[in-house]
């Protein structure tokens, strides 16, 4: 037998064991399973490498067992006074006694207490949501927790860098959290001066091998600060020159970021401790220093919930259904990816039938190539359902926000898309104020002066090569 001969038995080998995996031992969701049985058929070999980079599933459960059960623990530490508990599940204000069975749902899958002493700033410019972050964490006296899907090794990095070994100087304990994929151009010494000014740098999910990381499923796509237990940030700006304009690709970045005060924030602080723990191995306690009593901020009701890999729910894609359910006259969605499952897309095009303005805004370049041609294609199909659609045009539209009839909103890293309702950790703040979902909706009616809306006859007059690479990424789309 010559080489070629050989190695093409090997390829068939090989695909026909990872078939058999995928059907009999990892029991996918049957979607997920097609699209990884047609890879392998029509890419024998470059099909098993690129399961290897993003489909392996089998060792979930055992890599997130110790995080489900530390994760259940805490909560439930969290949630022992009952009382408590009911006191802010019910809202006092009438006009959100109507989506009373969204927050229980949040509570009931999420353990995400309802607040009602929250104040909430909303960013839409990188550079001023940095100059903000960066002058609370000048103000710390106490404790700086920041944790972040990307940080670069760049100009801004370096500054909020230096403002954290500053204050770690000054005895202000820190920590720093970040995703080991989305911090793999990091060198290795980069955070060696907050280390030895006392701060702590964790890793979630390290790859054995600098730089390269077999994995790409699985990642803490959070973005979280949480200054003194008084100050919590969260949204879709990661920590790099990109999201404040630097970038000669793409221009201008157009994200959706909240700074939020109140008991909002015990929320975000739980959440980021937790991820903590299971990145550092710190046994760090749920303690009293980290929760502490708030004054009176405002009165925005906020639920924060959080949802992963190693969720029994997709709590927040639950969240997402919730919110388009209720909807009676308005749904609008700003995405960078629109890669949703049967389920939103059905409940969309019910929605949109059913009378709702329902409009969809996503960017007019990709950034993933694969994941925007499969976008293009989900919000082609709606199209026919009535629902309007957007590209955003002034640079690259980031943002994943929602907002329905003006009343509630929910702002986060988690986009619309399979990946992050399965195999992303994310975490959403879910709004129920008119005020903060008002400006929001202002926003998005701004944001529309740079778009170019997608009508029908421009979808059906796209080109043949676009059609073409519409069809293999709506193939894909399960697996993007």
């Amino acid at each position: 037998m010559d080489i070629f001969n050989f190695i093409v038995v090997i390829l068939f080998v090989l695909n026909m064991l990872l078939a058999l995996l995928l059907i009999f031992i990892e029991r996918r969701n049957p979607t997920s399973t097609w699209a990884w049985l047609v890879i392998l058929l029509i890419l024998p070999g470059i099909g098993f490498v690129l399961y290897l980079f993003l489909g392996q599933n089998f060792h979930r459960q055992k890599m997130f067992e110790l995080k489900t059960e530390e994760d259940t623990l805490h909560k439930k530490l969290l949630l022992q006074n009952e009382e408590l508990i009911e006191s802010k599940l019910v809202p006092n204000d009438s006009k959100t006694q109507r989506y009373l069975d969204m927050i229980r749902m949040n509570y009931t899958y999420s353990n995400s207490l309802y607040t009602q002493n929250n104040s909430v700033k909303i960013f839409i410019d990188g550079n001023e949501k940095f100059n903000f972050l960066l002058e609370d964490i000048n103000n710390a006296t106490h404790h700086i927790h920041i944790g972040y899907y990307i940080y670069k090794q760049d100009k801004i990095g370096n500054e909020i860098l230096e403002a954290l070994i500053k204050k770690a100087k000054k005895g202000v304990k820190v920590r720093l959290l970040y995703d080991a994929m989305g911090g793999r151009t990091i060198g290795k010494h980069f955070f060696d001066g907050l280390k030895d000014a006392g701060g702590q740098v964790a890793i979630f999910f390290p790859s054995k091998i600098p730089h390269f990381n077999i994995r790409v499923n699985y990642r803490n796509h959070r973005k979280i600060a949480v200054i003194d237990s008084k100050i919590s940030y969260v949204g879709g700006f990661n920590i790099g020159d990109e999201y404040l304009g630097r970038s000669k690709k793409f221009g201008n970045w157009r994200d959706t970021h909240l700074r939020l005060c109140g008991d909002v924030v015990d929320g975000l602080q739980k959440r980021f401790l937790l991820d903590w723990r299971y990145a550092s191995d710190e046994k760090i306690h749920f303690e009293q220093k980290y929760f502490k009593l708030k004054d009176q901020c405002g009165t925005t009701g906020i639920q924060i919930v959080s949802s992963g890999p190693d969720s029994v729910e997709q709590e927040i894609k639950n969240g997402f259904l919730k919110m388009i359910q209720k909807a009676q006259k308005s749904i609008y969605i700003q995405s960078p990816y629109f890669v949703p499952d049967d389920s939103i897309i059905e409940s969309l095009r019910i929605a949109s039938l059913s009378g709702v303005d329902v409009r969809i805004m996503i960017p007019h370049m990709p950034d993933h190539p694969f994941v925007y041609w499969a976008t293009y294609s989900y919000v082609g199909e709606l199209l026919k359902a009535g629902v309007k659609s957007y590209k955003y045009n002034n640079g690259f539209l980031h943002s994943k926000t929602i907002v329905v009839d003006g009343e509630i909103a929910t702002v986060g890293t988690a986009n619309m898309d399979i990946r992050s309702f399965k195999l992303n950790f994310e975490v959403n703040a879910f709004i129920y104020d008119h005020d903060v979902a008002g400006e929001l909706q202002k926003i998005f009616i701004e944001d529309m002066k740079c778009c170019e809306e997608i009508t029908e006859e421009l979808y059906k007059n796209r080109s043949r090569i676009i059609q073409i690479k519409e069809s293999i990424s709506r193939l894909l789309s399960p697996i993007l």
